[in-house]
């Protein structure tokens, strides 16, 4: 509940205007409006949505909006009858319920903290971005309205919610090698899973039983990469890799990168080797307690993923 103050004739003046019960907040797919919808009233914001970021920094997790009557608007609104959201966001409004009374706000910030939405498969701990949370506060908003201004120093709007669709992850187990270079890579037409590797992990010596060699995610060695394609008529192929210069085509939609942990309790490399036949050897690669990581944004590859059989011989 928002409580406000009003000075209307030197007389002071309390109303209460409550949106805490209305967890739903929408938004129109033709316009930049976001809005909260409550039996005859309307809560309304025109913002770029180009504000929801899903790249986040430290710099943009928090963003801060000037509030004005012709940018950053935010307007609330009465009506005589129920709403829908036709009301808000039709080109051709329909003509009932009429608007009966409009505050508009002609001051103040809109504030917009930023967070990822997951979830965890309990089965290995790995977790999935969903989406993104957009938690909305207005800070000191006037409004103007017929009877004068009326000011919050705090009015939270509440929780916009963006939902996106999770990396598909859709790898084999065969992994390839570049001759001339440590890049071990597994890949689709629109996604690869890169790990510049330690060669000392891949050596031709079979390993004792339940004696992997082991490694760790890093930022010059070990370094693992996630990249995914923008679907532009160009599939991704195995000439991508191994080049001197990475290719600009196909392009690049995301990319994310392993996390280092020098303590060894995360980003772990275990490598296992067996003979193949005669001079011939597979080394398999597992990936523990792996994240990967955009910005600020993670997510963790879970407690213990495949990358893949890698196939050498002496």
């Amino acid at each position: 509940m928002a409580l406000l103050t009003a000075c209307d004739d030197g007389d002071l003046t309390q109303e209460d205007i409550s949106f805490e019960d209305i967890t739903a907040t929408q938004s129109c797919t033709n316009n930049n409006i976001i809005y909260k919808l409550k039996d005859q009233e309307a809560l309304i914001l025109e913002i770029p949505k180009t504000n929801f970021t899903t790249d986040l920094t430290a710099a943009n997790d928090t963003i801060e909006l000037d509030i004005s009557t012709t940018a950053n608007r935010v307007v609330y609104r009465f009506y005589d009858g129920v709403l829908t959201t036709a009301n808000i966001c039709e080109t051709i409004v329909p003509a009932t319920p009429v608007i009966t009374d409009q505050w508009v706000a002609t001051a103040g910030k809109i504030r917009i903290v930023t967070t990822a939405s997951k979830t965890t498969d309990d089965t290995n701990n790995s977790t999935k971005i969903t989406g993104y949370n957009y938690n909305i506060v207005l800070k000191n908003v006037t409004f103007a309205k017929s009877s004068g201004d009326q000011v919050y120093e705090t009015f939270p709007f509440g929780d916009y919610k963006t939902s996106i669709t999770s990396l598909p992850f859709n790898f084999d187990q065969t992994l390839e090698k570049c001759t001339a270079t440590n890049e071990v890579y597994n890949y689709n037409t629109s996604e690869a899973l890169i790990l510049n590797i330690d060669p000392a992990l891949i050596a031709n010596v079979v390993t004792p039983l339940n004696t992997p060699r082991t490694g760790l995610i890093g930022t010059t060695t070990n370094v693992l990469t996630y990249r995914s394609f923008l679907n532009s008529g160009t599939p991704l192929t195995g000439a991508y890799f191994c080049q001197a210069t990475t290719p600009v085509i196909p392009t690049l939609n995301q990319q994310w990168d392993g996390v280092a942990d020098a303590s060894g309790a995360t980003g772990i490399i275990e490598v296992t080797t067996t003979t193949n036949g005669a001079n011939s050897y597979k080394h398999t690669i597992v990936l523990k307690k792996v994240s990967l990581q955009k910005g600020i944004v993670n997510f963790t590859l879970g407690d213990s993923y495949i990358l893949g059989e890698l196939f050498t011989t002496d």
